[in-house]
């Protein structure tokens, strides 16, 4: 099944959403019926589309001629039996389950039997919603990301009884609509929404346990390559949305523990505080998150030999830092490769990139005192100049409590404190997000490919998880999950078995 290049199509609902689905799609020479149940809607998002459209132009973003012949492409209709020659029809309404069925069991007396029907949902399933059409197969998801005009990508979500062709058909629509389509099984969340979820569920599990303010925490992921903190981002978002959506996937997985809502959510929406459009959330608007203040470190001390332990890239980063930096003098350190694990032994004190335990823990269990571990400095792709974050074991003497930020300053690094919490920030986060993946690969939502087009094309992360684990290793994040899972003991850290199994 192929859908033309000219295929009429109806937009129904007129939204930002929707609009930009109509403007998509007229943009791309189809003719696009636009609808909405409340009375002169779909006009008025005409109108406001008018606007956007000449302010482009005036850009010089698109043609003049472009805009006209988009516009008039478009026509706002009052009812769908004026659209009932559409040959696709894509849906756009509010997120509620029985709105949608009733929808499309109305449309199929609207529009011709070979007519696809697609849904823009971002969570509910698509097996769900054609449950009761007379023909499912040909119901399928197409999930476009906001603001659609600019987003790339499209997730294009197979129900239970949806027909291959018709997948296929929405596919090759896509990339003649400029957009990259990722294949997702109708599971919870599809990919985006449900990969996504570690990303805010560890930094709100961060502040729960006071590890850490919403500022640094947000500054540490910023400079992994993130283009926005987590909590800058559910503050954009809306805190009442993100946390409706992180309760929409909980309770699609029978209450898994892995997307257990956050109790520091809940306070923030049950106050009001839902972020930019109540005017404060984690942060107060207009200013937003306020610069992460600047902190002067002594010179560090060189009290005897420089050692840069481990393998990999880290650590080949690490003694390239110290070596830059003159740190030793002249000379350049130390390297013992075969220890197993990656930092800097300064003297007796030692600076270990987390693997997933606390300071504490390494100090007890290697019989030290001076122990300060450090986050993942970044895994795509190498830099410095930014936060990093860093904890500090109890026992610590005086002296390496204040020589291990200096240490990390200069390297290059803006230390950050955290509280001794396992895994820090950037390194559970990653770890999580990867491990969300492999199992979202496991049941069969997705490909790994396809895991990591929507994660970068979605939601604009810098890599994909499955390009994270190969600048990591599997090792490696199983170990920091493995950590996690023994420091707070249930199922929100249980490895995945698609990791197990690509380990062994």
């Amino acid at each position: 099944m192929i859908l033309p290049k000219n295929a009429p199509v109806l937009v129904v609902g007129a939204g930002i959403m929707g609009a930009g689905i109509a403007q998509v799609a007229a943009q791309a020479g189809h003719s696009v019926y636009l609808f909405d149940m409340r009375e002169g809607a779909a006009a008025q998002a005409k109108l406001k589309l008018t606007a956007t459209l000449e302010s482009l132009v005036a850009k010089g973003k698109i043609s003049a001629d472009v805009a006209q012949a988009t516009l008039a492409c478009i026509e706002p209709v009052e009812s769908l039996n004026a659209a009932a020659d559409a040959m696709l029809v894509i849906e756009a309404i509010v997120e509620n389950l029985d709105a949608k069925r009733s929808l499309f069991r109305q449309l199929e007396s609207v529009v011709g039997d070979n007519a696809i029907l697609a849904s823009n949902t971002s969570s509910i399933s698509v097996t769900a919603i054609a449950n009761g059409l007379q023909r499912p197969g040909r119901f399928v998801g197409m999930h476009f990301f906001n603001p659609v005009p600019q987003m790339k990508l499209v997730e294009v979500v197979s129900g239970l009884q949806t027909d291959a062709a018709v997948a296929q058909a929405i596919d090759v629509l896509s990339v003649a609509w400029g957009k990259v389509p990722v294949h997702a099984r109708s599971t919870p969340g599809f990919i985006v929404n449900r990969i996504a979820r570690p990303y805010y569920a560890e930094t709100l599990a961060l502040l729960q346990e006071q590890a850490a303010t919403p500022q640094a925490l947000d500054a540490c992921l910023k400079t992994a390559g993130f283009r926005m903190g987590p909590c800058e981002l559910m503050d954009l978002i809306g805190h009442d949305t993100n946390f409706a959506v992180t309760n929409s996937v909980f309770e699609a997985n029978f209450g898994d523990k892995r997307f257990v809502p956050s109790l520091v959510q809940r306070e923030l929406v049950d106050g009001g505080l839902l972020g930019r459009k109540s005017g404060r959330g984690f942060y107060t608007y207009p200013e937003g998150a306020s610069a992460q203040p600047s902190t002067t470190h002594e010179a560090p001390i060189a009290v005897g030999l420089i050692t840069v332990h481990g393998v990999g890239e880290i650590a080949d980063q690490l003694e390239q830092f110290v070596s830059q930096g003159q740190l030793c003098g002249d000379d350049a350190p130390a390297r013992r490769r075969q220890s197993a694990w990656v930092g800097l032994e300064i003297g007796s004190a030692r600076l270990v990139l987390t693997d997933g335990r606390t300071a504490s823990d390494i100090a007890k269990q290697e019989g030290l005192s001076d122990v300060v571990v450090f986050d993942r400095p970044t895994l795509w792709p190498a830099s410095r100049d930014g936060a990093l974050a860093y904890a500090v074991a109890p026992q610590v003497s005086g002296a390496w409590r204040q020589q291990a930020p200096a240490w990390l300053a200069a390297l290059g690094f803006v230390p950050i404190p955290l509280a001794d919490a396992p895994g820090l920030v950037v390194t559970r986060t990653i770890a999580m997000l990867i491990n969300e993946a492999a199992d979202a690969v496991l049941q069969g939502v997705c490909t790994t490919d396809g895991a990591d087009a929507a994660m970068k094309l979605g939601v604009n992360y810098p890599a994909g998880p499955f390009e994270w684990l190969s600048r990591w290793s599997v090792a490696g994040v199983i170990h920091v999950l493995e950590s996690l899972d023994e420091h707070y003991r249930g199922e929100r850290y249980r490895v995945s078995p698609w990791l197990r199994r690509y380990s062994a």
